[in-house]
């Protein structure tokens, strides 16, 4: 219990859904990874594989990449290291690095592979938006997601996401120039076909794990967030008013980002996609959560 008179210890539940999540995905690959073996596609799931285990350690810095996104130093952006310096302490983890992203979509992320090497980062349609409390309490959310570890296992977790995303254009482009080895003309496509097939199932199966895990994981950065601060009705009002504003964004800056939704406390596509792939719960449901959690401690 801190200062805020709101919990915040370790949550078991999303414990138990990480651990639960990472061995479904762990299951589900072994399988796949027997089925490729089978079928003679050794070689495309080594050459994958070996990409994107490549992406995965450089994780952190494609993401901020693909963010357009730099890391700042105390002097360009002393608030916003003062607000993490603070919120770090609180929570007990080393200070992450702090990044702006020079875009007009109001938002923030955390990544990173552990707590010594992670990332909080904002966009500068953010920082505009929001008053001093109200980014105080998004970067608190990010904190809390860095404390959870949970951006550690969401890394683990896209993993296997984007290597079943990978093979899917491996084998659809084979499938115009040719099959696994010896096997070619007919065959060969009935091969490639079958192993286009499952690999589009396992990838399905895969971003519903995520989602469902990155939807639970929202409420409880959210909680997080109001213990850190004290103040879940900031949050809220944040959310809200990142909510409004990112409805106006035009569609095509969003695209440019919507990859990125499992790590935004905002998908940029909003709430409207099915329910069992939204990597967010609706905001109004998490605004209703922390207005009982304000109820709770006035």
């Amino acid at each position: 219990m801190n200062n805020s008179g709101i919990a915040f210890g370790p949550d078991r539940q999303l414990q138990a859904r990480m651990a639960i999540t990472m061995l479904l995905l762990g299951v589900l690959y072994s399988v796949f990874v027997i089925f490729l073996l089978q079928l003679g596609a050794a070689f495309a799931l080594i050459l994958v594989s070996g990409m994107v285990l490549v992406q995965f350690w450089m994780s952190d810095k494609m993401i901020l990449a693909t963010m357009r996104a730099k890391l700042v130093s105390n002097a360009e952006e002393p608030l916003l290291h003062e607000m993490v310096t603070d919120l770090s302490a609180k929570a007990g983890i080393p200070k992450p690095r702090v990044a702006v992203a020079n875009m007009s979509v109001p938002n923030a992320f955390a990544a990173g592979r552990s707590q010594k090497h992670a990332t909080v980062a904002v966009t500068k349609g953010l920082m505009e938006m929001l008053t001093k409390s109200q980014l105080e309490a998004v970067l608190a959310h990010e904190i809390s997601h860095i404390k959870s570890r949970d951006v550690q296992v969401m890394t683990y977790a896209s993993f296997f996401a984007v290597v079943a995303s990978s093979l899917m254009s491996f084998f659809f482009f084979m499938g115009l120039f040719g099959g696994f080895g010896g096997r070619r003309n007919s065959s060969g496509g009935s091969y490639i076909m079958v192993a286009y097939i499952v690999t589009i199932v396992v990838w399905v199966v895969s971003q519903i794990l995520v989602a469902t895990l990155s939807r639970y994981r929202e409420f409880s950065a959210d909680r997080g967030a109001a213990s850190l601060t004290g103040r879940p009705l900031e949050l809220a009002s944040a959310l809200d008013r990142i909510s409004n504003s990112v409805s106006k964004v035009p569609k095509n800056d969003l695209r440019k980002v919507e990859t990125m939704n499992a790590f935004f406390i905002m998908p940029a596509i909003g709430d409207s996609i099915a329910s069992f792939f939204s990597t967010h719960p609706s905001t109004m449901r998490r605004i209703e959560e922390l207005r009982k959690l304000a109820a709770s401690i006035s």
